[in-house]
């Protein structure tokens, strides 16, 4: 299988002048005791750089070592490999504001994770990596602004459901050429399963449709099976524009594990002491390809991932996990017309702990907008036209009480600047989260703001053929849309405003961008208006 090993035309395409030096640096300086200086064959930032997490005073910066990313053994020893970092607060270096240097262990895939702090708040910093006299691309972050300030503006993404083989990563260059303060990747960064055809089954056209390219991977179970993933995900030049051009706010849905997986519970009824250890593995790789600060660092198959940014006196953004906590689904999983396990009392989708450090957090907050940033449907939605139609049993709406204790609970701490930003429905839609889950004319709580999926699900559409009287059977959405791209959010002190990106194919190079929809939220006004 070929590596991919970045020509110098290709590093100034993708990442500018910074990353064509690479090939042309200085070694590093005199060997440190245990840590090697390898010289590397091949270029060993083959998989890129990422920041994520903003604070007011720092980020996290990332990168993996890794020359050989597409072969067992990643074209790396069993011995830590020491990293340089720089930061610096121009885009041409001239201005350091921080540096050192890294272990890159083994046992952690040679991953680095690096935790910032002492910046100032609220402006753009530029970092880079050097190992073995090789130089990394040149990444942009951005601190968040100071805790309570004033805050004019807040501008971010929202990305995720990036299967490789369904669809290219075009929608991730044109969201690396975006002013973002950050972006939230909802989950699905991988997906973990055997593929063995050509085709997938395309919910757009119902027809069997090519595969724009393969993996040829057996399916994700050990630590090296998921390292070799996330190996194949990230040499995408497109990916790694994205993650260079902002920091990333990531959190996991089901594929980063097994499809529709919940708590101990995989989808295969394996027995769970045996599923628990698949997620050891897979917990462990999450943390190795994510810019995730130290508290997430995994133990065992738990993974810290619910967290709260702010961003000034603008955004506290309540970053959510669906499934680490969850239930296991009602009515045997799957779209359903419902059956009487949905109903059952005190149901969890959070977990008793972080439900209660949601609507705590939501209670406490000062500032002008509350984002939930997870994974799941939260809206009701009749899935068919039917009198009885189809649910989605892997959503909120398969736990009924749930869904009940969060909507009642955000009425009751008087957040009316609530709005849910979701993934997982590989396609984009628009709508309010009603009182009542009965009956979608009741008053709204929240607004809802569902995106699409990055490549997920192929070219699709405008609109699939049940759309239209989907849209009439449910009457609080105002869009459903199922072509790929991403949601970009601007937030001001008067409107919170979401315009949905779409491309119009991703099976083959150059799709072209265009806005499908804009909608605006006004504080103290839950629901939507066009923008």
């Amino acid at each position: 299988m070929p590596v991919f090993l970045p020509s110098r035309r290709h590093l100034l395409k993708t990442f500018g002048a910074a990353a064509a030096t690479a090939l042309s640096l200085p070694a590093l300086g005199k060997e440190r005791a245990g840590i090697a200086q390898e010289p590397y064959l091949d270029y060993p930032f083959q998989l890129g750089v990422a920041s994520g997490d903003p604070w007011p005073d720092g980020f996290v910066i990332w990168t993996r070592v890794a020359p050989r990313p597409l072969e067992p053994g990643f074209g790396m020893p069993k011995v830590p490999v020491e990293v340089s970092w720089d930061v610096a607060a121009d885009e041409s270096f001239k201005t350091i504001v921080a540096q050192g240097t890294k272990a890159a262990f083994p046992e952690l895939g040679h991953a680095v994770h690096v935790e910032l702090s002492g910046l100032e708040p609220g402006r753009d910093y530029f970092y880079r990596f050097t190992a073995g006299g090789y130089r990394s691309p040149r990444g942009r972050a951005r601190t968040a602004p100071a805790a309570g300030a004033p805050t004019d503006r807040v501008r971010f993404g929202v990305a995720g459901c990036q299967d490789y083989e369904q669809g290219l990563y075009t929608a991730y260059r044109h969201l690396s050429r975006e002013p973002l303060d950050f972006v939230f990747h909802y989950g699905d960064y991988i997906y973990e399963g055997w593929a063995n055809k050509a085709t997938y089954l395309s919910r757009y056209t119902n027809q069997e449709e090519a595969k724009p390219r393969r993996l040829l991977l057996p399916e994700s179970i050990s630590l090296d099976d998921y390292r070799l993933r996330y190996g194949h995900y990230k040499s995408d030049p497109d990916l790694q524009a994205a993650h260079a051009a902002a920091p990333w706010v990531t959190v996991w849905d089901d594929h980063e594990v097994d499809n529709n997986w919940v708590g101990d519970l995989d989808s295969r009824d394996t027995p769970p002491e045996v599923f628990l250890l698949r997620r050891v593995a897979a917990a462990q790789a999450y943390y190795e390809h994510m810019p995730l600060r130290r508290s997430s660092w995994p133990l065992g198959s738990a993974i810290q991932l619910y967290r709260r940014l702010s961003f000034g006196d603008m955004l506290d953004l309540h970053v959510l996990d669906t499934r680490q906590y969850r239930d296991e689904q009602p009515c045997g999983d799957d779209f359903k017309a419902g059956c009487a396990d949905r109903m059952r009392a005190s149901a969890q989708v959070l977990g008793q702990k972080q439900e209660a450090w949601l609507l705590d957090g939501l209670a406490a907050s000062k500032a002008r907008w509350n984002g939930l940033a997870q994974q799941i449907m939260v809206m009701t939605l009749a899935r068919t036209p039917d009198a009885e139609p189809l649910r989605n049993m892997d959503s909120w709406e398969g736990y009924a009480d749930a869904r009940r204790r969060l909507v009642k609970g955000v009425e009751e701490r008087k957040r009316r600047n609530v709005v849910v930003l979701t993934g997982d429905e590989h396609q984009g839609y628009a709508g309010e989260i009603r009182r009542d889950d009965r009956d979608p004319t009741s008053a709204p709580v929240m607004t809802e703001f569902v995106a699409t999926s990055i490549s997920s699900g192929g070219d699709g559409g405008e609109q699939r053929p049940l759309t239209p009287a989907l849209l009439q059977k449910n009457p609080h959405v105002k869009l459903i849309n199922d072509q790929r791209g991403y949601l970009v959010c601007d937030l001001s002190r008067d409107r919170w405003e979401a315009e949905f990106k779409v491309l119009d194919q991703v099976s083959r190079p150059g799709g072209t961008l265009s806005t499908r929809a804009k909608f605006a939220v006004e504080p103290d006004r839950p629901g939507l208006n066009g923008a």
